[in-house]
């Protein structure tokens, strides 16, 4: 490879992670609402016109807020005559992003009162939802099409939680790119198993998707491919050396997965969501500073291991605030952690031998590195602030 070459493929690396950072510097925790669907309602017979019982559905204030302008003041806060005044509109966007038909036809979705619940990352609106289907007998599927946010928020993702005729609970995601689901009513049995699919593409897409999370691996993979000595940075002799330490990471990270899963899925620790997301964001500065000023030595699979902890109780959070527990909440983690680990694999099988080729360059120790990592550290430590006092600094969201 020629040396202008090298150069632009390098400088190419560099800019793309502080684009990449840049367009999404408003990460936060990821946008989520809870729907509730009672399938023992639903499946009874509505008398034509007649409506049934559907469930619930909490959406964050903050997220309305981005919407609907809900503040009215601009004071910061969100009172209950601010809400109140606003609550028609509230319901005609929410109703106009949810469609719902079974084998009949569509249905005929409406929203009650407007009451303030709290879940662990703050305030959300809840919907008591009701539906009228065109069939005087029960209908046996519901088929489901959530658009709320996507248009604003693509990372945003709907916690379903489908009460089953057997009384066990189904856990569901949906999400920008798995939107429409066809769910049983009668007779359904609640297995989660026919959602453990949709969590392993949550997770794959989570770290191409969660900034965060990416760019705190691309921070580790930075240095993956170079020793220090003598106070620098200096080319990994082999390959085998480096695919070692690259090993080390990723199987850090998916030990701690597995024990926050355990953890989670006995009851035994949950983290408050503030706490879990800010923590994320230290995380990715403290691992980017020891890229330009190494505190932890060859020891970086510790940090990975830490981050591993963390981000799994962010999604346990998610889904203990949607009411899953039990076996369903084993399956969804034991799924979203899957696609966690071979959406990290991806990464490395793409980025590593770019890395391992371009090693002995330069200008990837004194440019590439030293840029790519200040580019991470200032922009998670935006995050860390946003995320602690819920301040926004940057006026966009990703």
């Amino acid at each position: 490879m020629s040396r202008p070459a090298l150069r632009l493929l390098l400088t190419t690396v560099g800019l793309a992670i502080t684009v990449l950072a840049t367009r999404s510097a408003n990460a936060h925790k990821p946008s989520d609402s809870y729907l509730t669907l009672d399938a023992n309602d639903m499946a009874r017979p509505s008398g034509g016109n007649g409506s049934v019982h559907l469930g619930s559905w909490d959406i964050a204030l903050r997220d309305l807020d981005d919407v609907l302008r809900l503040d009215a003041d601009g004071d910061g806060a969100i009172t209950w005559d601010e809400l109140s005044a606003r609550a028609p509109a509230v319901r005609t966007y929410a109703l106009s992003r949810l469609s719902l038909r079974t084998e009949t036809g569509p249905c005929t979705v409406t929203a009650g009162a407007t009451p303030i619940v709290e879940h662990s990352d703050g305030a959300y609106v809840r919907l008591p939802l009701t539906m009228a289907c065109p069939s005087a007998t029960g209908p046996t599927t519901l088929t489901l099409d959530y658009r709320l946010l996507f248009d604003i928020d693509p990372q945003h993702r709907a916690i379903v939680r489908l009460l089953s005729v057997a009384g066990s609970v189904r856990p569901i995601v949906l999400s920008a790119h798995d939107h429409t689901r066809t769910l049983p009513l009668a007779g359904a049995t609640g297995a989660a198993s026919p959602g453990f699919g949709s969590f392993v593409l949550q997770g794959a897409r989570h770290i191409g998707g969660g900034i965060d999370h990416l760019l705190f691996l691309l921070a580790l993979l930075l240095p993956a491919v170079l020793v220090r000595k003598a106070g620098g940075w200096q080319p990994a002799p082999a390959i085998r050396s480096v695919l070692a330490d690259v090993g080390r990471i990723v199987t850090a990270f998916t030990l701690a997965h597995s024990v926050t899963l355990t953890l989670a899925a006995l009851g035994w620790a949950r983290m408050p969501s503030r706490l879990t997301e800010s923590a994320i964001a230290a995380s990715v500065v403290i691992a980017a500073i020891n890229n330009v000023r190494p505190f932890f030595g060859p020891d970086r699979w510790v940090v990975a291991f830490a981050l591993g902890l963390l981000h799994g109780f962010g999604f346990s959070s998610a889904l203990a605030d949607a009411g899953i527990t039990g076996t369903g909440l084993a399956t969804a983690l034991l799924g979203f952690n899957l696609g966690v680990e071979a959406g990290q694999l991806a990464l490395v099988g793409v980025f590593v031998p770019l890395q391992f080729l371009v090693r002995r360059a330069g200008f990837y120790r004194r440019f590439t590195l030293p840029a790519g990592s200040a580019a991470i550290a200032a922009l998670a430590a935006i995050w860390f602030v946003e995320r602690a006092t819920d301040i926004r600094l940057l006026p966009w969201r990703s």
